[in-house]
């Protein structure tokens, strides 16, 4: 591709090398500590200024521009953590870790910003300061972000904006996909808790059996959004866990119920909290029984801001062209911990196509979908200069847009 930077081109084999290293090395959550001192060792190499434990196992890379002292600040984010789940791939780079994998493709994220700051570190032509921000914790509800928010990293480290990016299996290779406004959803979870009073099996009407109350309710359940959310906004509800009962022949006195809640906004999702409320205290009354329902917000939705999204795509089409560009991609229900640096920091979250998984090596009958959290997903190397191309590109237009020349 000849709009990618030669010398990002040159090191792709050293990206790839890093990247697979990665790989075969996943941590979860506030566990990424080989990961940091990865990370870390690289940027130190480089002449980069590192600020670790920032939200546990985060850190910071700082870089400052050599034109003069430009007050201007960007942030560009990677996550490191990988999934709780096994990998199926036989290649070479495969999890060395069992019950570990990098199922999403952040290992490909922190390479492609690596190879980013590699670049930048050794043509500093800008005024102004760029923070690099390796993040934790993205995974599971897990809110890494937000942890580092706590822990100061915007006070510490200020952006006038920021941006991220994540892979997207499905989308054509390399292309750079865009949404104003509402981009992926918030994520939260609830658990319902319905007491009962157990008994034999053999007697129910002794009991109040908390397994049918259960039953009831995940029907119950659905009409919120069939029947009191407005059909115009998007919302999903699922019910992901049932557990009640040991024995065959005894009826248990509690059920509990967990699952999952999507939205696009925060009345919906504000309406739908109320009405399981509703229906958790109310229902299980019916049958002389009682619910408790716990409701966690997790992620809010992610928003991206308008002018940031309209500069970011506008560096997209004016480095790949407008055919590998979409400024209207459809919003996803999965959720992102970035949202939380979108809520005080302009920016936008972009996806970069990961392609249709024929970039996966060792195929072999059986092999699953290469799509994000299946344990047959590989990151796509080739995306490594395109997205370490575009970080560059991004940043020189963010400093050449601060100084008028934009």
């Amino acid at each position: 591709m000849s709009s990618l930077i030669t010398e990002i081109q040159t090191e792709h084999p050293r990206l790839v090398e890093i990247r697979r290293d990665i790989h075969a090395h996943p941590e979860t959550a506030f566990e990424e500590q080989r990961t940091s001192d990865l990370v870390a060792a690289l940027l130190e190499k480089w002449g980069i200024e590192v600020h670790r434990g920032i939200g546990q196992t985060g850190l910071v890379g700082v870089l400052r521009g050599s034109q003069g002292a430009g007050s201007r600040t960007l942030g560009l984010r990677a996550d490191m953590d990988a999934l709780p789940m096994p990998e199926y791939n036989r290649f070479a780079h495969k999890s060395l870790i069992q019950g570990r994998m990098h199922g999403c493709g952040h290992d490909g994220h922190t390479t492609m910003l690596l190879g980013a700051a590699h670049y930048l570190a050794g043509h500093r032509d800008f005024a102004g300061t760029i923070h690099f921000i390796f993040q934790p914790a993205e995974e599971g509800g897990n809110a890494g972000a937000r942890y580092m928010i706590e822990d100061g990293l915007l006070e510490r480290f200020a952006c006038d904006e920021i941006y991220g990016m994540h892979n997207m299996p499905g989308l054509a290779a390399g292309t750079l996909n865009f949404r104003k406004g509402a981009m992926m959803a918030s994520s939260n979870r609830f658990t319902i808790t319905i007491k009962g009073v157990g008994g034999h099996a053999a007697m129910p009407h002794k009991t109040v059996d908390p397994i049918v109350i259960a039953a009831e309710m995940v029907g119950a359940l659905q009409t919120v959004i069939s029947r009191h959310k407005n059909p115009d906004a998007s919302a999903v509800l699922s019910v992901t866990q049932i557990h009640a009962g040991d024995a065959f022949n005894v009826i248990p006195d509690e059920a509990v119920i967990k699952g999952t809640v999507r939205t696009f906004d925060t009345p919906t999702l504000d309406l739908i909290e109320n009405k399981m409320r509703q229906v958790v205290q109310t229902l299980p009354q019916v049958h002389g029984g009682t619910g408790a329902l716990d409701f966690v917000r997790a992620y809010p939705v992610l928003v991206n801001w308008d002018e940031q999204t309209d500069f970011a795509a506008s560096v997209a089409e004016q480095v790949f062209g407008k055919d590998r560009v979409d400024r209207d991609t459809p919003r996803l229900s999965g959720a992102e911990d970035f949202s939380f640096f979108l809520e005080k920091v302009p920016g936008c979250y972009l996806f970069i196509g990961n392609g249709g998984g024929e970039h996966r090596e060792a195929a072999y009958e059986g092999m699953g979908p290469c799509e994000l959290h299946n344990p047959n997903y590989d990151f796509n190397d080739a995306l490594l200069p395109i997205g370490a191309t575009y970080w560059v590109r991004l940043a020189q237009a963010f400093f050449q847009k601060g100084n008028g020349r934009g």
